[in-house]
């Protein structure tokens, strides 16, 4: 059992299935009350009956308010969880207006929204968990999907600024940058999933087990793909060398698609 989530009181947003499921799950295992959150009501519903969890069902950018009540007041650990994959067009295509702004909102100011309603409560006890899903596409970029490698990045930046502004007033936070992970987003992710992460995909339960000893050992960020660490710093080191390999991945995939 981890000791820091033992009897803590958790939101995992965009718990119906995939990773969130499985945090949700996790969590409850190690003795947490666990909110499920998520738009699919009866997904929401079925994990949380399966965990002895609360289903709260709506929106991830305003459902703070809501798990707080169901949890007696308090939020101790907050997984924020839901993300969208869109293609925005690539350029000289018409412009997806609609796709970058859905994925701004969810994949950024959902955490900007939830970290909002929660930092004043934390910072006057002095604690307080925020767990991110970003993804590798946060510090790398994804071929394919403009606005997913994009706002992704706005992800990990902001959970880094939340690291590095609140860890001394007892904010611990940190984000979860995997590669591909066998849920229902990368079955949606198409060729460019196929050809880049579906060839090393890991189950959710993966990305909970990783999460879990980041949080044994207090670390920020969460590689359920140990390489990401490699490439993370190919591409610091020697970014010419890095976009270049990531080109003849580009190219790749225009040839079979």
């Amino acid at each position: 059992m981890v000791q820091a989530v033992q009897g803590a009181k958790v939101v995992v947003t965009g718990a119906g299935g995939g990773i969130g499921a499985a945090l949700a799950r996790r969590f409850a295992a190690q003795g947490a009350k666990v909110v499920v959150n998520d738009l699919d009501a009866d997904r929401a519903k079925a994990v949380a009956q399966e965990i002895g969890g609360l289903a709260v069902v709506g929106d991830a950018s305003s459902t703070v308010a809501e798990a707080r009540d169901a949890l007696g007041g308090t939020v101790d650990v907050y997984c924020a969880n839901a993300g969208v994959g869109r293609d925005g067009g690539e350029p000289g295509a018409p412009l997806d207006e609609q796709g970058w702004a859905l994925s701004w909102d969810v994949n950024v100011m959902a955490h900007v929204r939830a970290a909002h309603a929660l930092l004043p409560d934390w910072l006057e006890r002095g604690s307080g968990r925020f767990v991110s899903t970003v993804s590798a596409a946060g510090l790398l970029t994804m071929i394919g999907t403009a606005p997913y490698s994009v706002t992704k990045h706005g992800a990990y930046a902001f959970a880094e600024w939340l690291s590095l502004t609140y860890r001394h007033r007892g904010v611990k936070v940190h984000a979860i940058c995997p590669q591909g992970v066998r849920t229902d987003m990368l079955d949606a992710s198409g060729s460019a999933g196929d050809l880049v992460l579906k060839p090393t995909a890991i189950e959710p339960e993966d990305v909970a087990d990783a999460l879990f000893r980041g949080i044994e050992e207090d670390r920020f960020l969460i590689l359920p793909h140990p390489e990401v660490a490699e490439y993370y710093r190919a591409r610091a080191t020697e970014p010419d060398r890095w976009l270049a390999g990531m080109n003849r991945l580009q190219q790749q995939w225009e040839a079979n698609r």
